[in-house]
């Protein structure tokens, strides 16, 4: 595939649009479940004081989020970005029906799991349609907003658990997700079918083929097996109790085998019948609902042996640092197992690598510095970024008498306000400015601003000043998002974009996560070092000290990222064509 040179059409702009706010769902559903974990955990029958089980469900989104990012993006490479956005959103849907469905913790994880997975598809095929839809010089401003909405949503998560569970229970955000996933996923096949994308690789079917009557035959099959996977499933395990106490409708709560799970129930066994049902269906009229044939051989041609011993290195990170409790140690107790594993996983992959045929990451792929200093400049971003997003709310909640979490995210909102515009910015000046430089640039600020946010006191919020560094630091991260995946993009092929993108936010991701372990071990200890050299400090002051070092520990990572993408990516050619003639092409 190749990057085209017309502009792109009025329908591709919509299908933009569209997948964006597919990205921002799934960003938000990352941490969603912050306020409604209590009413889950009561769901799956875990007691409110044993927490630390309950962390399974938040790293378990994390984990198929991260873990399966590049298989899913060098997918979207071999089949085309459309059928992996859409097989994205299917399973995006799929974990929300489980999910919300669910009674115990096992449960709980599959469906958050399959969310991740399905929301994490989502980014790399967009991103990589964009490069598909628009020449390297004109990349810089969808790339921009694709960025945005994926940071802005990940946030908005906990505030939009909080608006659902003032109306409805936590099973509410997830028929929201369901519901959300399914409209996204007809409005893109519609959209696909009009023949408003290009971006389809090679051998794919067309997904208007065929004749009419049966297409739409097959569609209502599949529709209505669909609906009664979803009855049967909520019925399974959601088990209403008006059902439950009539005496004919109860016997199909009673399992066939005492002791037995709701799985085989006479209602159970109908839910596996209809899946399994509708999963035929759709590999042997592959246009009733989505298209699985070929999906095997896809995976296959991906690499899946290199997919799955990538997937196990980056599965035992999230595990380690995602499982941590940071006021004990940087990773959680098993995680010098889960690295071991990951340091094992990572030889097998990388002899792998150099005996594949076809690997995962073809050779050469990231040979180009800009290619690889992307990574690791994404990395710091991360580190970075968690910084701002975790403890901006938290010195607010320490130095305030009220232990408010609305005002705590009143404070964060100035930063986050910034930070798309950033994005924005940061795109459309992409046109004339060098991706290190402008990455650098970015940095550089957002350096400055904690630098300044350490030197905060107890009083410093009230003042209009402090809104300064917020909005700096938030139009600083904004405008180093699309200089980071226009760098990349310009430098690996274009057969290449969906696993390009995959691992620029894999690294971003990890980043965030070793990031906010390391960075509040750092302020702990400097907490403890304080309170031993003045044992009458209060709460307050001891909470302040901790988050200075926070945020100097920041300012170093981002002074780094700036400092490395000057570098890296001097050579990266985003701009493409000289400014004028990128005007005259219709700019």
């Amino acid at each position: 595939m190749t990057a085209i040179d017309a502009r792109p059409t009025g329908r591709d702009r919509l299908l933009l649009v569209l997948c964006g706010v597919a990205v921002a769902f799934a960003a938000i559903d990352t941490y969603v479940v912050v306020l409604a974990l209590p009413d889950m955990m009561a769901g799956a029958g875990i007691p409110v004081d044993e927490l630390q089980r309950a962390a399974p469900i938040v790293s378990g989104f994390l984990l198929g989020y991260v873990a399966m990012l590049p298989l899913i993006g060098r997918i979207a490479d071999l089949r085309g970005q459309v059928p992996v956005l859409a097989m994205s959103l299917v399973l995006f849907a799929i974990g929300s029906l489980v999910t919300a469905i669910s009674y115990d913790l096992p449960s709980m994880v599959a469906g958050r799991f399959l969310q991740g997975v399905g929301g994490g598809g989502l980014v790399p095929a967009t991103m990589s349609l964009v490069a598909a839809l628009y020449p390297v010089e004109r990349r810089g401003l969808p790339l921009g907003l694709v960025s945005a909405v994926q940071e802005f949503g990940a946030v908005l998560g906990p505030l939009f658990g909080a608006v659902v569970l003032s109306f409805t229970t936590w099973r509410g955000i997830f028929a929201i997700n369901l519901a959300g996933g399914a409209a996204l996923l007809v409005a893109v096949s519609l959209l696909a079918r009009g023949g408003a994308v290009r971006a389809v690789a090679a051998g794919s079917p067309t997904p208007g083929a065929g004749p009419s009557a049966r297409r739409w035959g097959g569609r209502l099959v599949a529709v209505l097996l669909l609906a009664a996977t979803v009855v049967t499933g909520f019925i399974t395990f959601v088990q209403p109790s008006e059902l439950q106490r009539d005496l004919t409708w109860g016997q199909l709560f009673i399992p066939y085998v005492d002791g037995g799970s709701r799985w085989v129930t006479p209602v159970g066994v109908a839910t596996i019948g209809c899946s399994v049902a509708l999963l035929l269906w759709c590999w042997f009229v592959p246009r009733a609902l989505v298209d699985l044939r070929g999906w095997f051989g896809h995976l296959v041609a991906a690499d899946l042996l290199g997919a799955t011993l990538l997937a196990a290195v980056l599965g035992g990170i999230v595990l380690a640092f995602a499982t941590a409790d940071p006021e004990v140690a940087v990773f959680s107790p098993q995680g010098p197992w889960f690295l071991a594993g990951s340091a094992l996983a990572l030889v097998l992959l990388l002899l792998h690598l150099r005996h594949a045929e076809d690997p995962i990451v073809p050779r050469g792929a990231l040979r180009a510095t800009p290619a690889w200093g992307s990574l690791v400049v994404s990395f710091l971003v991360g580190w970075a970024l968690i910084a701002a997003l975790v403890d901006i709310p938290l010195f607010a909640r320490t130095t305030t008498q009220q232990d408010s979490q609305l005002g705590a995210a009143l404070v964060l909102l100035r930063f986050l306000a910034a930070l798309p515009v950033g994005a924005l910015v940061g795109g459309w000046l992409l046109r004339r400015v060098p991706a290190g430089v402008l990455t650098a640039v970015g940095m550089a600020a957002a350096s400055a601003s904690f630098v300044a946010m350490a030197r905060w006191d107890e009083t410093s919020l009230d003042g209009f000043g402090s809104n300064v560094p917020l909005v700096l630091c938030g139009l600083g991260f904004g405008l180093a998002l699309a200089p980071v995946n226009a760098a990349i993009l310009a430098t690996t092929d274009d057969d290449t974009h969906g696993l390009a993108s995959a691992l620029v936010v894999v690294a971003r991701m990890v980043g965030m996560l070793v990031g906010i372990s390391a960075l509040t071990t750092i302020g702990l200890r400097r907490l403890y070092a304080a309170q031993a050299e003045d044992p009458d400090l209060g709460i307050r002051e001891l909470g302040i000290v901790q988050e200075h070092a926070v945020f100097a520990g920041a300012a170093v990572a981002a002074l780094a990222a700036g400092l490395l993408a000057l570098l890296v990516f001097a050579r990266a050619g985003t701009r493409g064509v000289d400014t004028a003639e990128a005007l005259r092409a219709g700019g």
